[in-house]
């Protein structure tokens, strides 16, 4: 079976059986000169920068990615009540955070 990932509090059609923990994957990412140039010229037109909405969804998927592996490790069925953080590290780098409550269900 693999791992069921919910943002909802519970599984359809399945019960919780046990908390396992908080399961937790994140991933710091700074800004590449050659990326901020391109987004730098976009931003004097104005629209989406899409070289910074590529590196964020890559960071996303990273940090589920890593939260699933985490759960994994801790013996999880699932993971209920996932969210997603994202704040700035320092200038120019931010880090994404994914975390929900890994269970066992019957």
């Amino acid at each position: 079976m693999s791992l069921i990932v919910s943002m909802a509090d519970t599984i359809p059609g399945r019960e919780i059986d046990s908390v396992v923990g908080i399961a937790r994957g994140n991933v710091v990412r700074a800004r590449f000169f050659g990326r901020d140039f391109i987004a730098g010229l976009r931003n004097l037109v104005g629209g989406e920068v899409p070289e910074y909405t590529d590196l964020l969804a890559e960071s996303r998927e990273t940090a589920l990615d890593r939260m699933c592996k985490h759960a994994e490790e801790m013996g999880a069925d699932a993971i209920v009540t996932v969210r997603l953080s994202t704040s700035s590290v320092m200038e120019g780098a931010a880090e994404i955070l994914a975390y929900g409550t890994a269970v066992k269900l019957k």
